[in-house]
């Protein structure tokens, strides 16, 4: 009877994580370029007094055993990398990803990492930057430029400050395993070991992603499916805490036997 309220506890515990990740998810419904996290559980070591398959005597095998669990845990955050839906602007630096692909920023500490936002600006140097004014690696200085346009493919054209006719080609990036990689915040993922090397994306080839000029990347939150998913953690949160107080009132009745 003991080990259904630790059961309950880890049940309670698990639910109150779920709520969290779903919090977070509703939080940033409108953050662009936003992927939402799935929690992930797993059933704990269980205690198993009769085996399966022990010998009974005289060459007979149990057919079944005794397995007690000991309740749940949460094993994974997992990210969903599936497409948001596009939203147009109009503005001519806003670049939506579509498939799976990932801009290369360099962070303020020379390091590189990878974002989906494409809130993009000018900056006084005229590099292309983020919001948080993290340069995209690999394009040329846009200072003056005017008439600036980016084909799906990446290939960049623009008139310079001098009405020059300039080029460049914008890269993106895509791991073996997206849902491995770290979330840092600020809408930047750094790259890990469990995702893989960032390899450069050849726009060319069959199912490569694209860039879609003058349009975002919104949030793939479905707050209706989040909506349902918190209901359903309260529900096992209460369900679990029943169970506690279950135990404890067969706990105090059997304290309160009399021979």
């Amino acid at each position: 009877m003991i080990q259904s309220l630790y059961s309950g506890a880890s049940g309670m515990e698990a639910q109150q994580l779920n709520l969290n990740v779903i919090a977070n998810n509703l939080a940033n419904a409108n953050t662009t370029g936003f992927k939402r996290s799935k929690i992930e559980f797993q059933d704990l070591l269980y205690q198993k007094p009769r085996t399966a398959g022990a010998d009974a005597g005289n060459g007979n095998l149990l057919p079944t055993g005794t397995e007690l669990g000991n309740g749940t845990k949460v094993v994974a955050t997992a990210k969903m990398f599936t497409q948001g839906q596009l939203k147009q602007t109009g503005n001519e630096l806003d670049i939506a990803v579509e498939g799976d692909g990932f801009f290369k920023v360099q962070k303020v500490d020379g390091s590189e990492a990878y974002t989906r936002d494409g809130q993009l600006k000018i900056d006084s140097q005229g590099k292309l930057v983020t919001s948080d004014g993290l340069p995209l690696v690999g394009l040329p200085t846009l200072l003056g430029a005017q008439n600036i346009n980016l084909s799906r493919q990446g290939k960049l054209s623009y008139t310079d400050a001098k009405g020059a006719a300039g080029t460049g080609e914008l890269q993106l990036f895509r791991f073996a395993n997206p849902s491995g990689l770290r979330s840092i915040g600020g809408n930047l993922y750094d790259e890990s070991a469990s995702s893989g090397t960032a390899e450069t994306v050849d726009f060319v080839a069959k199912g490569a992603p694209t860039v879609v000029q003058g349009f975002l990347e919104s949030s793939n939150v479905n707050i209706v499916e989040e909506m349902v998913n918190m209901i359903q953690a309260q529900r096992a949160y209460e369900i679990n805490s029943k169970a506690i107080t279950t135990s404890d009132e067969m706990l105090g009745q059997l304290a309160q036997l009399k021979r």
